[in-house]
């Protein structure tokens, strides 16, 4: 048995009251204020801890990691197009979605870990944030090819200086360079509240995510499988790597966590730039509206017990 962390109802009253479809939303500057808050706070945590690490050992990791998402992307696809049978920008652009990774869930097994006083590695956030390129790039080359048309330039300003990677990143420097001791006055903000921030962005997540599961009207029945059954397959190839690479019980479960989650952010922006033709809604009704609760629900502690499993 497992109890919920309370963060974890937050995102369940924003599903019921957006189910109910009730009068409740966050005001979008408010939501962008937070999201920020919290993308800061785990490059923060990480970049401090980071900063202890020599830089030349990560670079086996950093490749293994970058392998594992071009993977999973290709392993998505395959499976999308047997067995779904979707057009092939459909597949390119879920696939690229469950390649890639979810900051929220992320935040949340985080969360969880710290909640059970179980310690990781701290470069874990910098696998975050090479998790999110790789499989965008994969799905866009599944869907066009490599033709002259492809403006790749383009493309990787736009996932490299997303919002959302660029505050990572910046979180990852300032907590490097700045160390313990620069960071302690910002504590009480991005430390401190760091769940009451993550609550908040779960309840809006909630409220979100119902939105979206109107995509599933087609292919539903196969995207609600898909959505849950592969994220427990990626996990557990991300839980193998982990374990391979070294990493304790709460770095190859978090490890696992990003391989099981699905892009909700990233990814969308830039596919719906690579590949207009694809159906974005199919992408958010799986990665947004199914996977997403699964993993906050289920998923991280399966993945959790996943990496007691092997490390026993």
């Amino acid at each position: 048995m497992f109890a919920l962390d309370p963060v974890v109802y937050f995102f369940l009253l924003g599903v019921v009251a957006g189910l109910l479809r009730a009068d409740l939303r966050l005001p979008q500057s408010i939501y962008e204020f937070i999201s920020a808050l919290l993308l800061l706070a785990i490059g923060l945590k990480g970049g401090v801890e980071l900063a202890r690490l020599p830089v030349g050992g990560l670079a086996v990791e950093l490749a293994i990691v970058i392998a594992l998402g071009a993977l999973l992307a290709l392993l998505a696809f395959a499976i999308l197009r047997t067995a779904g049978r979707l057009e092939r920008p459909d597949a390119a652009s879920i696939a690229a979605h469950y390649g890639s990774v979810s900051v929220g869930t992320f935040a949340v097994a985080v969360a969880y870990l710290g909640e059970a006083g179980i310690a990781f590695e701290p470069q874990m956030p910098l696998f975050l944030v090479v998790l999110e390129v790789p499989a965008i790039f994969v799905g866009i080359l599944l869907a066009r090819g490599a033709h002259a048309g492809t403006q790749w330039p383009r493309l990787f300003r736009e996932v490299l200086l997303s919002r959302s990677v660029l505050l990572l990143l910046g979180g990852l420097a300032i907590g490097s360079a700045a160390g313990d001791e620069g960071i302690g006055a910002l504590e009480p903000l991005f430390m401190d509240l760091f769940k009451g921030i993550l609550a908040l962005f779960l309840l809006e997540m909630g409220l979100i995510a119902t939105g979206h599961l109107g995509g599933l009207r087609r292919h539903g029945a196969f995207l609600v499988v898909f959505a849950v059954i592969v994220p427990l397959a990626f996990g557990a190839m991300g839980a193998l790597c982990g374990f391979a690479m070294g990493l304790s019980v709460g770095g190859t479960a978090l490890l696992a966590t990003l391989a099981g989650s699905a892009s909700y952010i990233a990814a969308p922006a830039a596919m719906r730039t690579a590949v207009p033709e694809a159906d974005p809604s199919l992408s958010l009704a799986a990665s947004l509206g199914i996977t997403f609760p699964f993993n906050i629900i289920i998923g991280i502690p399966a993945y959790l017990g996943m990496a007691r499993w092997m490390h026993a």
